[in-house]
């Protein structure tokens, strides 16, 4: 079946701002589901009615089984408009429901088997007209909700109704524990049939929907409905959809009923169990639904089933008719929302987005709530048929104690493994897989990154989004890295600047090492030079290529920066390059760079120049620098750096400390050179005694007796002009004290 797109439908901006008008009718439908057919006052009211499991879960079928229906009308719905139709008979939906207020007056009358009748009729119209009304629904929904919004909107909704939950709840439970009559159950229905016209004329002002035009001498058959089955990634999807309906709808439809019964909880208390549930969701809604929308629908559906696993564990572990018994339960339900809400955020988002073609909504959304409507409902039958079944069931089971529910838990435990092996086939919207999105908060610190997350959006001055921008960085969470990319594209220049400073802490990321190279080649030379230095921070190999061409920047702090990245990166393809530029170069700045890179990357053949340059320095701190090079060369930096800070406290004493341990080192390698003991001993007494030009001298002569394993080595060259520096120089140059020291200790 073809249709003709209508030339008026809505833009994304009018469908986004009249997307309220939607989330208020599901807010208000809330109360209506949680006091009618699909709460667990309805199971309570129904299991008051003395109705058995198999009735009860033959009544819950009925509901899904119209589904089927789908296939029939859906070409008729379409016609005649998703938005005329939906509004029609959810309407009558709410309408039927009234009837449920004459049970009791039935009941009284007639006796129990015509009530059964009688609710059964209205079960039987009302799933009829939910049917119809949810055949509109689907199709409609991929239209007015942007892909580009859908993750949030579904989260924003989710928000308000289970808000909207968690108050029903309450009310219902309180409603519930004043009496023991069925009038507490007709209150409640009260409720929900005035909410549910409310929702009737909130659902109305949503956007779209309008009838679709068939093209001149096409008209919309059943047999438009059979290429859908063909499509293995759909059939993959409904396959992995109804295993997890036949683990869960069963399990939680028959839940009230184990807490009741097999638990001991009351009745109010099963009702404010539900609350457990909607503030599991309402902690994680907005959490799944920005996962949803940045990352794909397919890793956060995937991920969510793995608390789902928790959950018939949880319950065939809780303690029952015990004080604790409420308390295990609520930290069940907690779970159970988290779960709950993940999948359906995942799997609707998967299916709007990736599963059905838009120009084929029709025929796939009516295909895929037939299916469901068949699966939903031989879930419940056999959830009914199995509690019946299984009435007898007692005893222990190692730790597990064993009841009627336990069969549907297992189901719960089985099915769920199986879907997940199933949906992984399915057609993923992005590129991220489930195993690196669940990853991402195991990295860094997710619990920072998602408290900052919103506070980067919410930062009104520059001041605060320069803060917030480096704390984004110090969580090292690849949950902001969309964030950093943004801040690099932020009109503030303090904002950009420390966006990448910030980058520069973070786990290497693609996305990351891309922009900073862009910034590298770019044209706002202050933010380049500080590129370089972060990508070489960063330590990504793809960045080699981007500094290598940065060395023949115009701009000296460009070139300087790139080369000491390069450094950082270990790039031992630059060093002939680098020793080239050292001897040719004048700039004193990239003197500086290069040298302190060769020295990074342990380059032999720089030991000349660098003490060569080290003659010509005068600068305090560069010629530390470059004593630092030579000493990288030797290795073991770390203990040139803790002899430079001792120094610092008390240079004569630190002096002599070192030349003592060079003398037993000498006396346990060298037994036989008993004139460098001596000088060594001397030397130290006369640092010791902070003598420090006799000891200079000393140190000088020690040097030249001290015996070389080979010549022409860093470790002979560097020695002999350390010796020949303290010579001429005495103590006004300690970097040359320093480097012979570290270099005989080394």
């Amino acid at each position: 079946m073809s249709a003709v797109p209508l030339s008026d439908e809505p833009t994304n901006a009018e469908k986004i701002r009249r997307l309220p008008w939607s989330i208020a009718s599901n807010t208000a439908n809330t109360v209506f589901v949680q006091y009618t057919f699909f709460g667990s006052a309805f199971i309570l009211f129904l299991n008051q009615l003395e109705l058995n499991n198999s009735q009860i879960g033959f009544l819950l079928s009925l509901f899904p089984f119209f589904g089927i229906v789908a296939i029939f009308i859906a070409p008729t719905v379409a016609r005649f408009g998703y938005k005329r139709t939906y509004v029609l008979f959810y309407g009558a939906r709410k309408v039927i429901s009234a009837f449920l207020l004459f049970i009791p007056w039935v009941l009284v009358r007639f006796g129990s088997q015509v009530t059964l009748i009688y609710i059964m009729v209205i079960v039987i119209l009302f799933a009829l007209s939910r049917s119809i009304s949810e055949t509109a629904l689907y199709p409609w929904i991929q239209e007015y909700v942007p892909n580009s919004v859908r993750g949030r909107y579904a989260a924003a909704n989710d928000v308000f109704s289970r808000l909207t939950g968690v108050v029903a709840a309450a009310v219902g439970a309180y409603i519930i524990g004043r009496s023991a009559g069925l009038d507490r159950f007709i209150i409640l229905i009260a409720i929900g049939v005035i909410f549910g016209f409310i929702s009737v004329w909130a659902a109305a002002h949503r956007p779209g929907g309008a009838a679709r035009k068939e093209a001149a001498g096409e008209r919309a058959t059943l047999s438009d409905l059979l290429p859908v089955t063909r499509d293995k990634n759909f059939v993959s999807y409904l396959l992995g959809l109804g295993l997890v309906t036949l683990a869960t709808v069963p399990m939680v439809s028959f839940l009230p009923l184990f807490m009741e019964k097999q638990a001991g909880l009351s009745t109010s208390a099963v009702v404010w169990l539900q609350t457990g549930s909607l503030v599991g969701g309402l902690a994680s809604t907005f959490l799944w639904g920005w996962a949803a929308d940045r990352y794909g629908s397919k890793p956060v559906m995937l991920s969510s089933i793995f608390p789902k696993l928790l959950l018939p564990i949880g319950w065939m572990l809780m303690p029952q008719n015990s004080p604790l018994s409420l308390a295990a339960a609520m930290g069940i339900a907690l779970v159970q929302g988290f779960s709950e809400v993940g999948w359906a955020i995942g799997s609707s988002r998967l299916l709007f987005v990736s599963v059905v073609p838009p120009e084929k909504k029709t025929e796939y959304m009516a295909v895929y709530y037939a299916a469901i409507g068949l699966i939903g409902g031989f879930s419940q039958l056999i959830g009914g048929w199995i509690l019946d079944a299984t009435m007898g069931l007692d005893g222990q089971f190692l730790f597990i104690s064993l009841n009627p529910y336990v069969p549907l838990f297992l189901m719960g435990l089985f099915f769920p493994l199986l879907s997940l092996f199933i949906m992984r086939r399915v057609q993923a919207d992005s590129p991220m897989s489930t195993s690196k999105f669940a990853g991402m908060f195991l990295q860094g610190n997710p619990f920072l990154a998602l408290g900052t997350l919103p506070r980067y959006y919410l930062a009104r001055d520059e001041r605060t989004a320069v803060a917030v921008t480096e704390r984004l960085g110090q969580t090292k969470s690849p949950l902001t890295v969309e964030e950093l990319l943004d801040a690099l594209a932020d009109a503030r220049f303090n904002v950009r600047f420390e966006a990448i400073i910030s980058i520069a802490r973070m786990p290497t990321d693609p996305r990351l090492v891309q922009a900073l190279q862009e910034i590298l080649n770019g044209t706002e030379l202050s933010l380049s030079v500080i590129a370089a230095w972060a990508l070489g921070r960063i330590g990504d190999e793809h960045a080699l290529e981007s500094l290598r061409a940065g060395l023949n920047s115009e701009y000296h702090s460009i070139r300087a920066h790139c080369a000491r990245a390069l450094g950082a990166l270990n790039d031992q393809d630059i060093i002939p390059l680098l020793l080239e530029r050292l001897e040719n170069e004048s700039d004193i700045g990239l003197q500086m760079a290069y040298a302190s890179t060769l020295g990074n990357l342990h380059a032999e053949k720089a030991t000349q120049p660098l003490l060569a340059l080290l003659e010509t320095v005068h600068n305090a701190g560069a010629r530390r620098e470059l004593a630092l090079s030579l000493a990288r060369i030797i290795g073991k930096e770390q203990n040139f750096i803790n002899l430079l800070r001792q120094v610092r406290g008390d240079m004569g004493t630190t002096i002599s400390q070192n030349v003592t341990a060079l003398a037993r080192k000498a006396g346990k390698n060298h037994p036989d050179k008993q004139e460098l003991h001596t000088v060594l001993h001397a030397c130290a007494t006369a640092f010791a005694r902070q003598q420090l030009e006799e000891g200079v001298v000393l140190l000088s002569k020690a040097i030249r007796l001290w015996p070389d394993a080979a010549v022409d080595t860093p470790a002979h060259t560097i020695l002999h002009a350390c010796a020949d520096q303290l010579d001429a120089l005495g103590t006004t140059h300690e970097e040359y004290i320093l480097l012979a020291l570290h270099t005989l200790a080394a």
